[in-house]
Order: structure tokens, then C-alpha cells, then sequence
């Protein structure tokens, strides 16, 4: 795969090095922590899913400055060379703390938590959230679309449709975590371990001197179930009986087949196949469907019953569809003091959402007696004076804008801490998890949560607080930086 352009340390906003200039400069490339969370849930939807942590561990291990890189920096003239000869050796060395990849989400908790020397931690900021948004909109888009599916076979088909080479890559690993079977993406099947699935296209069937000998042909070359692109000519006149007719032929050598339908009214050309399928006694060929699908689509499908075995999604499932974008930031909660001390920090706003909540932090999952998740909860993560969830243990919790609104609960379940370390000097805390454990989460995950929050249809909203302890020191910093007198 080529990793060029997504491993180079070039790989982030121009004013990551304008900043990290000054710090160098001015003496100021001290412990710092950054936190990654999102705003807002994409698609108006219930949860997201949290993806691209593997592959943002790799381009972290392998982030330096080529030469030819620097070359670039210094041909800007913006650069002093002492500056230039220290990003010649530069290399990430700080800690990574994250959830699991695979994890459900919600606005304002904590993502990914970066530990380090400010420079750091700042240049990598553009990597990072290029990184972790399109995979965790793209995961989120497909799980959606399975969970519209009554988890039914989603086949991603997206390639030719995404945002370039590097979009269709992060795109079919992103679309694999969020539960699709297989990809088109033959290099994304190599790279990723990803099954690759297809069957043909309109023009294999215009090659040939006719449909049945098109669908022949193919039956000859691939043994194993294969499935014919009925809509070149007419589904129902032409491409479903001539279907049927090399079917037939299959069926007495003990072999199945499939059809794909990729125009026109799908259910009801759906139904009408099935119709003809069954009553020539081929009740085991599959129907599988394309044709610019998406989750709405689909699950009106579903509901109505339509006779569809497999889903082929793609270009609504790579490019996020209707949203264009996942709502990462990436803000700075602590730096260091001149007494050597991690004093928290914070980001005040007229608008009490873009308000960030200070200091180095913990998200806890609350669950009920039947592991069913409750609230999500942010806490100060000091190792001195811990500021924890425990079972048994009796909260208030409050709003993450830190105002008025509260809740008191009693913990009759689990109370898990979310964030782990995954980085410790810059290297990796060992192999991390196949793409099908981190799919298997997603759906594991998925089961914890009341299906009120996975509808498609205005989603109940899910609890995601802060404790006592954290809202405090957030009026605090409020009050000392002049917020309420103004």
C-alpha cells in the first residue's frame, strides 16, 4: 500500500509548524495534553462508532521528517534553519490513551488523549483528525445501514465513488469495523485481510452474443454460486428467464446461483423475481440488490419484505452521504507550569458547547443490572486523588456545558473505565486487534445499548455527563478567567 501521503509528517496544517516554531523558539516545548472529542452525532443519529485508532498507531510509529520534507519547510522561507535541523530528527515520543477501537460513541467524551512535549502533540493534530473522523463517519454510516438491514449481508461497493485513493482505502477498512461482510476494494483486501466479494458488470453481459450465453459463461468460469446482473436489457422479459435457464442447468449439477438487480424499482422487481424464481422450483438463488442505496432505503425495504439476500452499498456509505464530515477537535486540557506542575486548561465560548471541559480526564461507562449502558461519564483522572465510578457508588452528575442541568444515580451495574493506554514513548503497547474483533465489538457494543438510541428516527439521546468533582474546577477556571463579569 502506499503510504506516502498519510505517513509523511507533512501531513497536517500549515499552522501546526508556524506554532511549533514559536514553542521551539520561545522556550515553550513543555508536557502538554491534547484530547480528541466530537461535537455533534452525525446523520442526526443516536451513537457513532469510534474507528482509524490502528491506523493512526502506525502513522504515529512511523512519523518523521524526510529530507525531502525538510527541503519542502525550508523553500517556504518562513523557517529558521536551527528549527529545520531540529524537525530532521524529530520523532513522536509522547503516550497514547484511547478507547477501544470499535467503540460506541457519543458527543463531548474523550476519544483519544495524547501525552507529551508540546510540539509534538501539536504537529500531529491535522494526522490525527483527518485520521479518526473519516473512519469513525464511515464506520458509523455502516452500521447504520446494517442495523437498517436487520443485520442483514452488506457488501461495501464504494470504491470508484470515494474521495480519492487514501479515502477508498480508510473507507473499506472503516466500512468492515462497521459491520459490512466484504469489500470490492481488492487492495484494500490484501492490505486489510478484508473477504473481497463482486460479481459482474453491465458490460460482461453487452460483450456477449447474448444474456443466456453471458450468464453461461460466467457459470462456467466461477462454480461457486455465481450471481448474474439481471438489468442490462429488461429484468423481468429478458435477464430474470435467462436467469433461469442457465439456473436450471445449475440446479441439476447440485450448484446455486444469485441474481443482482442494480435499476429500477427494487422491491418490486424483487418480489416479481422471486415470484418466477420459486415457481420454477430455484427457491434457493439469492437476490441481492444495488444501485446508490442507504440506510432510509434499505430499511424501508426491510420493512416492507422485500426478498433481498445482500446488500451492495456505495457510494452513500463511503463518502458519508448526507454528512460531509465527523465532528472531531482536538483541544489542549493541561500544560505545564514553571514549577513543573500539569495545571489544567481550557477553551471558553459564548456558546456553552464549544466550552471544553479542563484538565486530563476519564470516561467512565455506566451500566444497569442487566448490562444495559445508563450514562457516560467525563472525570478528573488524577492517580493521587482519584475521581472514579464505582459500583454501588451514589452520583450527581451534571450537564457537560457545566450548567444547571443534573441527575443522581446509583450505580446497580458495572462502572468501566474507557480510556487505555495504547502508546508509551512513542511505540505502540503491543499488536492490537484484527479488524473482525474490532467488528465484532461494534456489534457486541450495539446490544448494550436500548434500541431507542439506534433508531433511525429521532434517536433518544444518550447521557453523557460530568461528576461534581470536574464541573467544579469548570466554574472554576470559568470565574478565575473573568467569564461571569463580563
Amino acid at each position: 500500500m502506499n503510504k506516502l501521503w498519510n505517513h509523511s509528517a507533512l501531513f497536517t496544517d500549515f499552522y501546526s509548524f508556524t506554532m511549533a516554531q514559536g514553542y521551539w523558539k520561545n522556550r515553550m516545548n513543555r508536557r502538554a495534553v491534547f484530547e480528541m472529542f466530537f461535537r455533534r452525532q452525525p446523520f442526526e443519529g443516536g451513537f457513532a462508532v469510534f474507528a482509524g485508532l490502528g491506523t493512526l498507531l502506525e502513522q504515529l510509529e512511523d512519523f518523521s521528517f524526510s529530507p525531502e520534507a525538510i527541503a519542502y519547510l525550508r523553500s517556504l522561507g518562513v523557517f529558521e534553519e536551527p528549527f529545520l535541523h531540529y524537525l530532521e530528527d524529530f520523532r513522536f515520543t509522547g503516550s497514547l490513551w484511547a478507547l477501544d477501537e470499535g467503540t460506541v460513541i457519543f458527543p463531548q467524551e474523550i476519544l483519544v488523549r495524547i501525552e507529551g512535549k508540546l510540539i509534538e502533540c501539536q504537529i500531529i493534530e491535522g494526522m490525527l483528525l483527518n485520521t479518526i473522523n473519516f473512519q469513525s463517519l464511515v464506520a458509523t454510516k455502516t452500521s447504520r445501514v446494517v442495523l437498517a438491514s436487520g443485520q442483514g449481508a452488506i457488501m461495501e461497493f464504494g470504491l470508484r465513488r470515494a474521495q480519492g485513493f487514501d479515502g477508498a482505502m480508510s473507507a473499506s477498512r472503516a466500512a468492515f469495523i462497521g459491520g459490512a461482510v466484504g469489500t470490492s476494494n481488492v487492495l484494500a483486501g490484501k492490505e486489510f485481510g478484508i473477504p473481497v466479494m463482486g460479481t459482474m458488470a453491465h458490460s460482461w453481459v453487452m460483450a456477449h452474443k447474448s444474456e443466456e450465453e453471458a450468464f453461461q459463461a460466467y457459470a462456467d468460469l466461477y462454480p461457486t454460486h455465481p450471481v448474474f446482473l439481471i438489468d442490462t436489457y429488461d429484468t423481468l422479459k429478458s435477464g430474470a428467464p435467462n436467469a433461469i435457464k442457465v439456473g436450471k442447468r445449475l440446479a441439476a449439477e447440485g450448484r446455486t446461483f444469485g441474481v443482482r438487480l442494480d435499476s429500477g424499482d427494487i422491491h418490486y422487481l424483487a418480489v416479481e423475481v422471486r415470484k418466477l424464481f420459486d415457481a420454477e422450483g430455484l427457491k434457493e438463488a439469492t437476490i441481492a440488490v444495488s444501485n446508490d442505496l442507504d440506510e432510509a432505503i434499505i430499511q424501508t425495504l426491510t420493512d416492507k419484505g422485500a426478498p433481498i439476500n445482500s446488500w451492495g452499498v456505495g457510494t452513500q456509505m463511503v463518502t458519508g452521504g448526507t454528512e460531509a464530515a465527523f465532528t472531531g477537535v482536538y483541544k489542549l486540557t493541561a500544560r505545564e507550569d514553571d514549577e513543573g506542575k500539569l495545571v489544567p486548561v481550557m477553551k471558553r465560548s459564548d456558546n456553552p458547547d464549544k466550552t471544553t471541559n479542563p484538565g486530563v480526564k476519564q470516561v467512565w461507562r455506566i451500566k444497569d443490572s442487566q448490562g444495559m449502558a445508563v450514562a457516560d461519564v467525563l472525570s478528573i483522572d488524577d492517580p493521587v486523588n482519584p475521581d472514579r465510578i464505582v459500583p454501588g457508588g451514589q452520583y450527581v452528575l451534571w450537564h457537560t456545558t457545566g450548567d444547571y442541568r443534573h441527575f443522581t444515580h446509583t450505580v446497580d451495574g458495572s462502572a468501566e473505565p474507557l480510556l487505555k493506554p495504547r502508546m508509551e514513548g512513542g511505540r505502540s503497547l503491543g499488536p492490537g486487534p484484527s479488524l473482525e474483533a474490532i467488528r465484532g465489538l461494534v456489534r457486541s457494543e450495539l446490544t448494550s445499548f436500548d434500541g431507542s438510541y439506534k433508531r433511525l428516527l429521532n434517536p433518544h439521546v444518550y447521557k453523557v455527563s460530568i461528576t461534581e468533582r470536574l464541573r467544579t474546577l469548570k466554574l472554576f477556571l470559568l470565574s478565575d478567567y473573568g467569564f461571569f463579569s463580563r
